[in-house]
């Protein structure tokens, strides 16, 4: 819902963006013709068009109408290396010099497989490669009612595990879902898990999938007594517990899991673990994985570019390059940021601090280079769409939803034009803000 207040700020936000763009309009315009909505990725539409990147250097991109921007969003956490790391640019040319598509093994395989292993090993002891997250998630959920010979998996209420795979509160009646016995639980809910598993049949729960903090349904973070009953869980009714950490597993050297230090029986990961290339892989126990071993005969894994040499070379460039310190690094940078933004809120919007403020409110969430700013409140979608626009005009590119992940690229130089630019926000709008 919107409010008559709130109306001519959006229509004067839209009007701006598209005298500010109109090359990317004509672009936009131009896609209709061959693609619903211009579109062939979801989330990169906003109202009332999407601006066209034309090229990206380390931390900044550049639009086709000649703007620059600070890049906030590191393409959804996948792009963590920036957008011109040269130790990558080298290891793809290296590779391609070599030619592509074999259609046999490379030696780059075993090498991105030694590299992943060895740094997921807490709950790893052999990998398989595909070409994307939700890939390797519904990999990962065939491997277990296989392994377990069970049907039911444990999903979680706003979770978003691939476009296959999603369970957003406020889904709407149409989906992609693939048709796994799904049952679906509040996160962070231990009695009510509990009690939708009680209710099952018996010896029915192949499978809990759950993402330690839920990213892409606002960085909402697991707390470590839920994903500890999780683990409890799953060992008594012999089920197969999945830790989803695509995008979590940059928050911590081997993945969040091992800050948490519970160990799942497959991990899930993908994104920037490719270099910034197509990428998702799965892994777990050994007496998991041996089900894909083909000498064996049982799961026969397909997938043309699970080991693509453009994605093989690029991951155990990137891998070697977001180290452990650089990974400590990069998470305690946001940590910072994310600190500053909370003061920066509580400062200007002092009474939304207090626990009986009834209205919207504006606040940060997440842990690491992984958090969003975002609204919460009968009007939040119209006030996250003029804060994305507004943080656009000032030259700062995040999610439309607020989502930021920070590269290895953006510095703590770059924070003060995000503080001022949330600032100006805060002071433009404050007519709707309080």
């Amino acid at each position: 819902m919107t409010s008559d207040l709130l109306k001519p700020l959006l229509r004067d936000a839209y009007d701006r963006h598209a005298k500010s763009n109109p090359i990317s309009l004509e672009q936009f315009k131009a896609g209709l013709d061959h693609m619903p909505g211009a579109n062939t990725r979801s989330v990169l539409h906003i109202n009332p068009f999407p601006i066209t990147i034309a090229r990206g250097e380390s931390a900044t991109l550049f639009d086709v109408d000649g703007h620059e921007y600070i890049d906030f969003l590191g393409e959804f956490s996948a792009g963590v290396y920036g957008h011109s790391s040269p130790v990558i640019k080298k290891a793809i040319i290296d590779a391609l010099d070599k030619g592509w598509n074999f259609g046999g093994k490379n030696e780059y395989e075993p090498q991105l497989a030694k590299t992943l292993v060895e740094r997921f090993s807490y709950s790893m002891d052999s990998i398989r490669f595909c070409n994307s997250g939700t890939e390797a998630n519904l990999m990962a959920l065939g491997a277990a009612t296989n392994f377990t010979r069970k049907q039911k998996i444990l999903a979680f209420r706003n979770a978003y595990h691939g476009s296959t795979l999603t369970f957003f509160e406020h889904q709407s009646a149409y989906t992609l879902n693939s048709y796994n016995d799904f049952i679906i639980a509040p996160y962070n809910d231990v009695s009510e898990t509990a009690s939708i598993v009680s209710s099952l049949p018996p010896e029915s729960l192949a499978a809990i999938i759950v993402e330690p903090m839920q990213v892409s349904g606002g960085c909402i973070v697991g707390t470590h007594v839920f994903l500890q009953y999780l683990r409890e869980l799953a060992t008594a009714n012999k089920a197969v517990l999945i830790f989803d950490e695509v995008m979590t597993s940059r928050l911590h050297y081997g993945g969040l899991q091992v800050k948490l230090n519970i160990k799942p029986d497959i991990t899930t990961i993908g994104k920037w673990t490719g270099g910034g290339m197509s990428f998702g892989a799965f892994g777990g126990r050994n007496e998991i994985m041996q089900l894909f071993d083909p000498r064996e005969g049982k799961l026969n894994h397909a997938g043309t570019f699970n080991n693509n040499v453009v994605t093989m070379a690029a991951g155990i460039a990137g891998c070697a390059i977001l180290d452990e310190e650089l990974t400590n690094s990069l998470n305690e940078r946001g940590d910072r940021l994310r600190h500053e933004i909370s003061k920066l809120i509580e400062k200007r919007l002092p009474a939304m601090s207090n626990p009986r403020y009834v209205g919207n409110r504006i606040a940060t969430r997440g842990l690491g280079s992984l958090f969003v700013v975002g609204f919460v409140g009968p009007e939040s979608s119209s006030l996250q769409s003029l804060l994305y626009h507004h943080l656009l005009e000032q030259g700062i590119y995040i999610a439309a939803r607020g989502f930021l992940a920070l590269t290895i690229e953006v510095t703590e130089a770059h924070f003060k034009p995000l503080l001022s630019a949330l600032d100006s926000f805060i002071e433009r709008y404050r007519t709707v803000l309080t």
